[in-house]
């Protein structure tokens, strides 16, 4: 933190009763953003890798019509669509209707909310893959995930991940994503020109870019128009809605960026008390034991908080237990799927149980220090006057990066 002058007049305060519109949004404050990618056909995810080299191998095993249908074509891509490899990614450039070589190294995303898959980075595969992400993804980068907004629905307005995003929302209405940083290495924050300065005005130094993430995780609040942040000019304040979020954050995260990963208290961390099925039907809750029945398997303790997470008002465990079990047409990719459950589900259903247990308890505390915050003094009206907004065109868009060369297609170079 650098420590600055207080110049900013009690003028740019705004008296209490700030309208809700007044309140910034997290696009006043962080301005680029990219709408979430699309894949365009679903079994290029999956929640193991051994299931995505299985569905290439029937793909580039198949000839024809039958790999066209496999393929399952859109207007953005066919076997046949030529395009660039994806910054970062060692894949083929060349047609996919001649394609007969090994499966391309998957690579983990974030699913939605709390959940994690394997992606085949191909971008012959994907519609819309968005690669100005591919370009600033990194052991530095972090990134803020809007989620859709759902009137009166509980849950949290913004999380954050380490990996790649797809942006997917329970709620069907996928929100924006929002690097913490414009360019590879942690560097050029994606923070509004003007903003840390006039915030240190007020502060008394001037807040770090991941302090000011941290202070959103704890502060942000949904509405139709995106998520909410209120500001305040109260060092006090400041300081604990960071530490707040900063924890938040940890949690979110999982152990990456030199996080701790997330475990409970000894006595109340879950364990696998009857073993699992070899591919469990149903998932169910016993509030009073404590269990949580996966098929004839049974998981304890798990905390009725954890059961009941939701976001966009919809449950996350139940939400991710389907995603491993639904169903799918025969004889496509997407119902080639493990023959057994895999024991890294297990271990991912443990984690989640632990990462929502936790954040039901922060969430609590976000909503007693929300209580004491109000709609924050430091409004859209400030950021106006103080020249933050509206912000110059080029903090909308992505920085050049050029650091590298980029395969485009048929293997030629492509000139950024």
């Amino acid at each position: 933190m650098r420590r600055v002058n207080a110049d900013v007049s009690p003028d740019d305060v705004s008296p209490p009763g700030t309208s809700p519109d007044d309140v910034p949004l997290l696009d006043d404050l962080m301005p680029w953003s990219v709408p979430p990618p699309r894949w365009g056909r679903e079994w290029v995810a999956a929640p193991d890798r051994g299931t995505l080299r299985a569905r290439w191998e029937a793909l580039t095993a198949a000839g024809g019509a039958e790999r066209e249908a496999l393929f399952r074509p859109s207007r953005a891509r066919t076997p046949r669509s030529a395009v660039a490899a994806l910054p970062g990614q060692r894949t083929g450039t060349g047609r996919l209707a001649r394609e007969g070589g090994p499966c391309p190294e998957p690579v983990r995303i974030a699913h939605g909310p709390f959940d994690t898959r394997w992606l085949l980075p191909d971008h012959r595969l994907l519609d819309a893959a968005r690669p100005e992400l591919w370009r600033v993804t990194d052991e530095r980068q972090v990134f803020a995930v809007e989620q859709g907004y759902v009137p009166a629905a509980a849950g949290p307005a913004l999380l954050v991940t380490a990996p790649l995003p797809d942006g997917r929302s329970p709620a069907g209405r996928p929100g924006l994503i929002r690097p913490l940083y414009r360019r590879p290495g942690g560097r050029e924050p994606n923070v509004a020109p003007g903003l840390t300065g006039l915030l240190g005005g007020r502060l008394g130094w001037e807040p770090a870019a991941e302090d000011l993430l941290a202070w959103a995780v704890a502060v942000a609040v949904p509405s139709p128009a995106g998520c909410r942040v209120p500001l305040t000019g109260d060092p006090r304040l400041w300081a604990t809605g960071v530490e707040l979020g900063r924890r938040v954050v940890e949690v979110q995260l999982r152990g990456a960026r030199g996080g701790q990963r997330p475990r409970l208290p000894g006595g109340r961390r879950p364990y696998v008390r009857a073993a699992l099925p070899a591919w469990p039907d149903a998932l169910a809750y016993d509030a009073g034991e404590e269990v949580l029945h996966v098929g004839s398997g049974r998981v304890a303790p798990v905390p009725a908080e954890a059961w009941e997470y939701r976001v966009c008002g919809v449950r996350v465990l139940p939400l991710w237990f389907e995603r491993r079990t639904a169903g799918a047409e025969p004889g496509t990719l997407e119902a080639v799927r493990p023959a057994a459950w895999p024991q890294e589900w297990t271990s991912e259903l443990l984690e989640l149980i632990t990462v929502l247990a936790l954040l039901a308890a922060l969430d609590r505390e976000r909503a007693a220090f929300a209580a004491r915050l109000g709609s924050g003094p430091v409004t859209r009206t400030a950021l106006r006057a103080a020249g933050v907004l509206p912000h110059p065109p080029a903090a909308r868009r992505p920085a050049s990066v050029l650091d590298h060369r980029e395969e485009g297609p048929e293997g030629q170079f492509a000139l950024l």
